[in-house]
């Protein structure tokens, strides 16, 4: 088995006296593709903060990379991609590579010019999500999917072993999702990049997720979604602390 990228041991968190996170043990193998769902509310934010180094645990252990999150370095091996789509201002004066060759700020510093190399790792992150033709284009005149893909791009600039997605098609339209899944399968598959996706699609997600890990303060679930199709009504139930139907979707 693959060492865990991260690995999590009885971490709580609470905000404004709410516990949040309650006792929770979560690995990430390199090479997963892991799809992270759970009710709004139930901790899916709140655990990838944690592994961002964004909050810090009441309790337990975060280690990354094999090393203790206080003592880790390293995070361009670590990119991440928000909900942008639905806050991006559209007015923004960028083009395409603009907007990518900001994942190398962390690498050169701010205010510093790209020499060729740096040209050709932005260049080689636009071309991975497939956005070549509009490399010097405004990224304000772009749909809400192609966007998510060049946000991609600036997060794999630098090289990541690890991309964290948060809700990132929220606001995409349904044809630009099902591409965008199929380039997060390609980076997994093709690029050697772990994948952590944070969603509420459970139906498209156990369709390309390789695991499948269900939050709602405490880590209910966490298995191949082979295993995550046996549940039953009252297992979802459980673990959404509500009455769940499951509709399927056939792609």
């Amino acid at each position: 088995m693959n060492e865990p990228i991260i690995r999590m041991k009885n971490i709580n968190y609470s905000y404004d006296q709410r516990l949040v996170l309650d006792n929770v043990d979560f690995e990430l193998p390199k090479g997963s593709f892991l799809g992270l769902i759970g009710p709004n509310g139930g901790g899916k934010t709140t655990l990838i903060k944690l592994i961002l180094g964004l909050n810090k645990p009441d309790a337990g252990t975060i280690q990354l990379f094999g090393q203790p999150i206080e003592k880790f370095k390293d995070w361009n091996k670590i990119g991440f991609v928000s909900q942008k789509a639905n806050s991006f201002n559209k007015g923004f004066p960028a083009t395409v590579f603009e907007v990518v060759s900001m994942g190398l700020t962390a690498k050169i510093g701010y205010f510093k010019f790209l020499n060729r190399s740096h040209r050709s790792k932005v260049l080689h992150a636009i071309d991975l999500v497939g956005m070549s033709e509009y490399a010097y284009e405004n990224v304000g005149n772009l749909s809400g999917g192609q966007q998510q893909r060049v946000f991609i791009a600036r997060s794999l600039v630098s090289n990541p072993e690890l991309l964290i997605l948060d809700e990132p098609t929220v606001g995409v339209d349904t044809e630009n999702v099902k591409r965008f899944y199929e380039l997060l399968l390609d980076l997994n598959v093709n690029q050697n990049i772990t994948l952590l996706l944070v969603t509420h699609d459970t139906g498209i997600m156990t369709e390309h997720a390789t695991d499948i890990a269900c939050i709602n303060k405490s880590l209910h679930f966490h298995g191949k979604p082979e295993a995550y199709h046996e549940l039953n009504a009252n297992d979802l139930s459980k673990i959404y602390g509500h009455p769940v139907s499951l509709v399927t979707h056939d792609h």
